[in-house]
């Protein structure tokens, strides 16, 4: 088993995107694919690490760029939002860069377009239930420490793809009336849907480069290493069908 990585340009609506694909080159047949939506930085080696580590479960990891090649944030930037807040801006538009990062995704020679997923963190995690909300053809969504607004448009009923939400019950960007209203709004759109909080935990629990104590913004190992596994059977049991 040997883990190989490559980097993928590719072009939608005049943009350039530069992605990551992980994969197991012990498999000669396609794999599921599964998105891996980045956090308001966009697309980098932390992400492109998450895609070989699904790569080492046996799907094709697709480490996406949503905001095209060369636009990322570098740490500590004096706006950190630069690339995400026109997005955050315009669901729509937000909605269509979504659909063709999953189009991407099952073009892959690697990926078999029947089983694919999506997981993200942070604003990935709210891309991941965007996809969800505005009926992709994927099997299910993961969100890590994602954000629960709504979108402006009525969601897709009802949502077909299975939806697991890994959530930090002390996040300051979703408190718990946003987390009992993202949970109405999927009863309401008919979806199977679950969700899995971590007491003491609150927004980036899975990003160790952030500590911005004493908010409740911080690496937590014990809810990365929890939400990772869950994410792991959730994966397993929707590509078993």
């Amino acid at each position: 088993m040997t883990i190989q990585r490559r980097t993928l340009i590719h072009d939608y609506s005049g943009e350039t995107y530069e992605s990551v694909v992980a994969w197991d080159d012990a498999f000669e047949t396609p794999r599921p694919g599964v998105l891996v939506l980045p956090n308001i930085r966009g697309q980098k080696e932390s992400d492109s690490i998450r895609a070989e580590r699904l790569a080492a479960l046996g799907y094709v990891g697709l480490a996406i760029d949503i905001y095209g090649q060369g636009k990322r944030v570098e740490p500590n930037a004096p706006v950190p939002g630069l690339y995400m807040d026109p997005l955050n801006a315009d669901r729509a538009l937000l909605r269509d860069r979504l659909h063709a990062a999953l189009a991407t995704l099952k073009d892959l020679p690697e990926v078999d377009p029947a089983r694919t997923a999506a997981i993200g963190f942070c604003f990935g995690g709210k891309c991941a239930l965007d996809l969800a909300r505005t009926g992709a053809d994927l099997l299910g969504v993961v969100s890590f420490h994602g954000v629960y607004d709504p979108t402006p448009f009525a969601n897709v009923t009802p949502i077909a793809p299975k939806v697991l939400v890994c959530h930090g019950w002390d996040d300051p960007l979703c408190p718990p009336e946003a987390t009992v209203g993202l949970a109405a709004e999927l009863t309401e759109s008919g979806a199977d849907w679950q969700i899995h909080a971590y007491g003491h935990t609150g927004h980036a629990f899975t990003d160790e480069s952030v500590d911005l104590r004493p908010r409740p913004v911080f690496y937590q190992p014990d809810a990365d290493r929890r939400s990772w596994q869950a994410m792991g059977h959730f994966l397993a049991e929707i590509f078993a069908g």
